[in-house]
């Protein structure tokens, strides 16, 4: 049986602290103080750690570090995904995370939901169940047509408190990272940033959460044991997208609904407003993070005027061209074209990586492509460690080459 809170009455403001991170909803407010449901509470102590006051105790070590019963779990909550959308579209890295997040849902014995807020939703929304939500949380507004952090944040804050979630996933992107840390800060939990893998620790059943530290030269594996919802960004491109299922049964649930009038207030109005937008995907009008094919340099190019040859056999091959940091900062290639840890995470299917020694940071952003061929004089280069297909010789001759046999195998 768990040991249950002792709530000192005389201590207690009624600030709501612990039943903001209550992972099992066990705890509310009544008449100024805080007060425990028995048959909710499993005793893992998070509410005694979050009280300002000290007002919660019985617990003894564990209010700190709370222990969690793997066969009774703290939290039952749902594993939810912020559902990116620009322009009514779908961003791929939602679907990505659905993929990775009904792993997480099936692990923990919990549904996995989707949560997408915008106008004119119906469409997205059954894309999302489609892919393998259980239930898509809809907030449609027209206020909500275009991304603004203040509003979207003030919404999924509200939604996350009345529903507790114990997971929330969003894409590492501009939009997801500028509302994932404005959620967080809202909930006063914790976010781990550009995680490259996910998993649910058996025994715990916490979140552990890896992404790249020191450079690239380590992977750091996070937890977060005593704040509910455990926060997320995901890199785009490192995880595969859930499969579509047509006819797919899921619910629907509108999130504005009953919501508290201050957030439907945070809605109408903020205290910014987008005027305009003006897209930018880099030279040549190619989109590199989802380009199928993409023929990156690097040092080995040995100068700007050499990156021609990329960009012919890139247009031959309908692909994009890529970038080592080396050839980026020697000023060879605008940063868009970047691929690496301080660049483009990017997942084609046909990866060509030109003069590029293959350093752990380069690999962080391709290391997911389908087929790497690689090309570069020194046999010893890590780069050969990772490819499908290997090339030892001189860029500057073999991509000409490359390009000349393309050409005519594929008529162009």
């Amino acid at each position: 049986m768990a040991t249950l809170p002792v709530i000192n009455r005389s201590l207690c403001m009624g600030c709501g602290a612990c039943t903001g991170v209550c992972p099992a909803d066990a705890l509310s407010l009544e008449g100024g103080s805080a007060v425990c449901d028995a048959a909710k509470c499993t005793g893992c102590g998070v509410c005694a750690g979050a009280c300002p006051v000290e007002a919660i105790s019985g617990f003894g070590k564990a209010a700190s570090a709370p222990a969690v019963d793997s066969a009774a779990p703290a939290s039952k909550g749902e594993v939810w995904v912020f559902a990116e959308q620009t322009g009514g579209r779908v961003a791929t890295v939602t679907y990505e995370l659905l993929g990775e997040g009904r792993k997480l849902a099936d692990a923990l014995g919990v549904r996995l939901a989707a949560v997408l807020l915008g106008s004119g939703t119906e469409a997205m929304a059954l894309a999302l169940g489609e892919r393998g939500a259980d239930r898509v949380y809809v907030a449609d507004r027209p206020e909500l047509a275009v991304f603004q952090d203040e509003r979207y944040a003030a919404v999924i804050a509200d939604a996350v408190r009345r529903e507790k979630p114990q997971i929330l996933l969003c894409g590492a992107t501009a939009i997801g990272r500028s509302v994932a840390s404005r959620i967080a800060v809202g909930l006063g939990t914790g976010l781990t940033a550009d995680c490259t893998a996910l998993s649910i620790d058996p025994e715990t059943r916490h979140l552990l959460q890896t992404r790249p530290a020191f450079g690239g030269n380590i992977l750091a594996t996070i937890e977060t044991p005593d704040h509910r919802p455990q926060m997320a960004t995901v890199r785009p491109k490192v995880m595969r997208e859930a499969a579509a299922v047509p006819g797919r049964v899921f619910e629907t649930v509108p999130l504005l609904d009953g919501a508290e009038e201050g957030v439907v207030e945070a809605v109408l109005r903020a205290r910014t407003e987008r005027l305009g937008f003006e897209a930018s995907i880099g030279d040549g009008g190619v989109n590199l993070a989802g380009a199928d094919i993409i023929v990156a340099g690097g040092r080995g190019m040995q100068k700007a005027e050499n990156f021609a040859l990329l960009r012919e056999l890139a247009e031959v091959l309908g692909g994009a061209v890529g970038a080592s940091r080396a050839a980026v900062d020697a000023g060879w290639i605008p940063y868009a074209h970047q691929v690496g840890q301080t660049g483009r995470t990017v997942c084609p299917k046909i990866y060509f990586a030109c003069g590029i020694s293959g350093q752990i940071q380069h690999l962080a952003g391709m290391s997911s492509s389908d087929i790497v061929v690689a090309i570069n004089r020194d046999p010893a280069a890590p780069i050969f460690q990772h490819a499908a297909y290997g090339l030892v010789g001189d860029a500057l001759e073999i991509v000409p080459a490359l390009t000349k046999a393309f050409r005519r195998r594929l008529g162009r």
